[in-house]
């Protein structure tokens, strides 16, 4: 019997552990392990959860129609896994166990652990790249070593992706006669602690969403990408970050779909495209730099010297930025929206997460776990990657002495305030001209519902770079 574990990698097409597995005759069985109190360790958020098994309960179906049984262990934390798995194995008679590599320190660790409790019952255990176009390791300099910047990482791996191309596998075909599959909700030790298991109605799960979101983006949006992508109001990006992180589709899954929308593969900004590739390659970069440095996952800086700025935990401040009570418009509308559909666009991540660790000073750790704990789309790699890019502490960050304002992004980014209004309900009546700025005209219409805004942007700014070099001295 061979047994695949499932983990970020839930779904049939493309997935090497399942395809492998799936090689010969032998009986195949798939695993998920719940863990909810790993998760809330992780501060996964309750609405990723959900979606996640929702998949599961999908990818369950899909599996049992093949003929392939998903067993599902419940084990509190990552410490339980081995001994559960190797029980497992023991009950079901396997022999060989299969999975998608990890990349977070816990996880890896977790996975060792697991290889050594298999091994001494004679368990063989075989990982592959299932993350990663290219895995973690593939992409050199010319000294042999992974890359620690961006733009030369970019170019070696759109390099080596020439040199080696790369493979969709095949979903498995059937393997005996389709099997029953009980629903996670009908399942009591599954629920228990877990709260409400049905899925946002705004997040349908399953492979052929993902698909047919990617092949609407593809065909209504990429070639505009980026002149568009920058704008919340305009549907102008994928919206595929939570399918990505689930593993409902692969990244190999969305380069070959956008070659073939293209009929060919973008290689420089100057070809339509591009900037959607380099956004996947921004994903493979920060999920190499969490392999390559494992202190990434324990709350560390890419920039050990940053380690000793001077950083506020205000708890009233950071409430008023989570809430979306700041007084800066863009930056409420941003945390409002995350907070009620657990997701955020990309340019509003970045304004919120830099004003929070450049206008209110606070650390960015404490942004970070807050999207954690909110976000559908919640990856370490990248989540880590773009606060600490904000922050200032990480790999590419922009200079220190760059900071955001957020009313020039909003007035950029949100000219007319569609968003804004759509989310901030006490401005859904202010006039465009206003809508950036809205304190005075609210003081004449003798309004205090909305707050002034908590800091003085231009004044907090240059505390930041203050903080900022002082490092230097």
């Amino acid at each position: 019997m061979k047994l695949v574990w499932l983990r970020n990698d839930l779904r049939l097409a493309d997935n090497p552990a399942l395809r492998h597995a799936c090689a010969g005759d032998e009986p195949v069985a798939a695993l998920f392990i719940i863990s909810p109190a790993q998760w809330r360790q992780h501060k996964m958020a309750p609405v990723r959860q959900r979606f996640m098994l929702a998949q599961v309960d999908e990818l369950g179906r899909e599996l049992a129609a093949l003929g392939i049984p998903l067993h599902l262990l419940r084990v509190e934390t990552f410490a339980e896994a081995p001994a559960a798995l190797a029980d497992l194995c023991r009950e079901l008679g396997v022999t060989q166990l299969y999975a998608n590599q990890a990349i977070e320190i816990d996880e890896q660790r977790r996975d060792h652990a697991v290889s050594a409790a298999l091994a001494e019952q004679a368990v063989s255990c075989h990982w592959f790249n299932g993350c990663c176009l290219l895995p973690p390791g593939r992409v050199l300099t010319g000294s042999g070593e992974m890359f620690k910047v961006f733009t030369p990482f970019s170019r070696a791996w759109l390099k080596a992706l020439d040199e080696e191309g790369f493979v969709i596998h095949r979903a498995p075909t059937p393997r005996g006669e389709p099997l029953p599959w009980q629903l996670l909700a009908e399942r009591e030790w599954v629920d228990e602690g877990l709260g409400e298991l049905t899925a946002d109605p705004r997040w349908p799960v399953g492979e052929a969403e993902a698909l047919r979101r990617l092949n609407i983006f593809l065909e209504q949006a990429v070639l505009d990408y980026g002149e568009t992508r920058d704008f919340p109001a305009i549907a102008g990006t994928s919206v595929l970050s939570p399918y990505l992180a689930a593993g409902i589709i692969s990244p190999r899954q969305c380069v070959a779909a956008l070659q073939q929308r293209l009929g060919y593969r973008p290689q420089s900004k100057a070809q339509p495209g591009f900037v959607w590739l380099n956004e996947l390659i921004w994903r493979e970069f920060y999920r190499h730099l969490l392999v390559l440095i494992p202190t990434l996952s324990m709350n560390r800086p890419f920039k050990p010297e940053t380690a000793s700025l001077p950083w506020s935990w205000d708890p009233d401040a950071f409430a008023a930025w989570s809430e979306g009570r700041t007084g800066y418009p863009i930056v409420d509308a941003a945390m409002r929206c995350l907070n009620a559909t657990g997701w955020m666009h990309n340019r509003l991540r970045m304004i919120v997460a830099s004003f929070l660790t450049k206008d209110l000073h606070i650390h960015w750790r404490l942004g970070e776990d807050y999207f954690m704990s909110r976000l559908i789309d919640g990856d370490l790699a990248a989540n880590n990657g773009g606060w600490q890019w904000a922050a200032g502490t990480g790999a590419d960050a922009a200079p220190y002495f760059r900071v955001f304002n957020p009313t020039t992004q909003g007035q950029r980014f949100d000219p007319q305030g569609e968003f804004i209004r759509t989310w901030v309900t006490e401005l859904a009546d202010i006039p465009a001209a206003y809508v950036h700025q809205p304190h005075d005209w609210l003081r004449l219409k003798g309004r205090q519902d909305y707050p002034a805004p908590m800091v003085d942007h231009a004044v907090a700014r240059v505390r930041a770079i203050e903080m900022f070099r002082s490092l230097e001295k």
